[in-house]
């Protein structure tokens, strides 16, 4: 019989402790102010990345809570989710971990400035699409771009797509 997931995430988001033979579930926001895309700077293995504020989901979270929580803890910014923008499979590579992520668009609701992020996160800063294009090698996965075009793209779902009983 094979041992349950620990309920806490490793430090440093390090996927190599979960159980890489069943999905991970993850949330992430699509915050856009002034044309600009909140994205967190964050040390990994495999370097320094970017990616959208984006975490695991927490024994007892809705989807949504868990994305406003993510998105606090990693860039300092409290936002309201408004719509699903989409639900996305990933395989790493690397290891072969599958990622589910749920991708929300949020807006901006109040900024906690002096906030300090959660560990691994070194800032949190606005790109423009043209920059997070320029930036394409330094992006944590593919999910990073798939993500932004598919909010371009104007894909949007009510909250209530995802059934939470």
């Amino acid at each position: 019989m094979r041992g349950r997931m620990p309920a806490t995430r490793p430090k440093g988001n390090d996927v190599s402790e979960l159980d890489q033979s069943r999905p991970v579930t993850t949330v992430a926001t699509i915050v856009v102010r002034d044309g600009a895309y909140l994205m967190v700077e964050e040390e990994t293995r495999a370097g320094l990345r970017l990616n959208q504020p984006a975490g695991h989901l927490e024994a007892g979270e809705t989807m949504a809570a868990a994305a406003m929580r993510e998105t606090l803890e990693e860039s300092g910014y409290h936002v309201t989710p408004t719509a699903l923008v989409g639900i996305y499979r990933w395989q790493t590579p690397l290891t072969g971990a599958t990622f589910i992520r749920y991708a929300f668009a949020a807006d901006v609701v109040a900024h906690e400035p002096d906030r300090i992020l959660d560990e691994g996160i070194v800032r949190a800063l606005w790109l423009s699409y043209d920059d997070l294009l320029a930036s394409r090698d330094m992006h944590r996965s593919p999910l990073v771009m798939r993500c932004v075009d598919d909010f371009r793209a104007g894909v949007r779902r009510s909250l209530d797509f995802v059934t939470e009983l």
